[in-house]
């Protein structure tokens, strides 16, 4: 690392020190706390992902330094509790990169990826019974659940997978999703019920997981596409109501529906 890098990182480091000085900080950055704190962690780690489909390395540079800043912010917290600070969280990462790399920094080789991938879970394993976790044998072992519950599905599915527990290709999980979809259709006809409603779309929801998962597709950028383009879509629908001077909400349904049939077509 360049002189200047750390400098610019020392720099940030001290900033975010004073924005949280009791006496000449920033009051709301003072009144924050982990549990605070976490959701804009969530957050910035998106706005990372949205600039990277954008492809826009202006925005992702800024954003980066967005994602940097949660956790110094957070090692700054920890630290003022005489917990760790961010040069024990740099020196933690570093350290577990290296364990869990040594055919990288070691004499270790692998005959191929899926050995690679095996030994990284089960230093993984050996990690958690150092830390005194409980030991637990399932395959399922160690997914956290402080995961988005989409990431969760996959994860459990690709852990399940490992041992076997698996359709063989996408067409089984068609079918699968069809069913279930049956399934909420006769919840709604029976009544709705919150409870089995609530069930039965999270059955759909972990089908669909598994569907992205077998068609080599990332469900969460798979869904960001999805809302742009209905956002892209509806703005559109909009700017069609004002050209014809009126609002969206001026028009009913079907003609609602005109204008997003329009709004398509103006893409293609």
């Amino acid at each position: 690392m360049s002189a200047a890098a750390r400098h610019s990182l020392d720099d940030l480091l001290a900033i975010m020190a004073r924005l949280r000085d009791p006496e000449r900080g920033c009051p709301w950055d003072v009144q924050q706390d982990f549990a605070s704190i976490a959701p804009y962690t969530i957050e910035e780690a998106y706005e990372v992902a949205d600039a990277i489909d954008r492809g826009d390395f202006d925005d992702l540079r800024e954003e980066l330094g967005d994602l940097l800043l949660q956790v110094v912010f957070h090692a700054q917290m920890a630290a003022e509790q005489g917990r760790f600070d961010f040069a024990d969280v740099a020196h933690a990462i570093s350290a577990k990169m290296i364990r869990r790399h040594p055919h990288v920094f070691g004499e270790v080789q692998y005959a191929d990826l899926d050995t690679q991938k095996q030994a990284w879970e089960e230093l993984k394993a050996a990690e958690r019974a150092t830390k005194g976790e409980a030991h637990d044998a399932s395959a399922l072992a160690g997914i956290s659940h402080g995961l988005p519950e989409w990431k969760r599905a996959t994860r459990l599915q690709q852990r399940a997978a490992a041992v076997g527990f698996d359709w063989p290709d996408h067409r089984p999980v068609l079918d699968k999703l069809a069913e279930e979809m049956a399934e909420v259709r006769a919840e709604f006809e029976a009544g709705a019920d919150p409870a089995r409603l609530e069930d039965e779309i999270g059955d759909v929801l972990f089908v669909v997981a598994n569907l992205a998962r077998h068609a080599g597709v990332d469900f969460s950028r798979a869904l960001r596409h999805a809302n742009a383009k209905f956002e892209r879509r509806f703005r559109r629908m909009e700017q069609l109501a004002a050209d014809a001077g009126s609002t969206l909400s001026a028009h009913d349904l079907p003609a609602q529906e005109d204008l997003w049939r329009r709004a398509k077509q103006d893409e293609c």
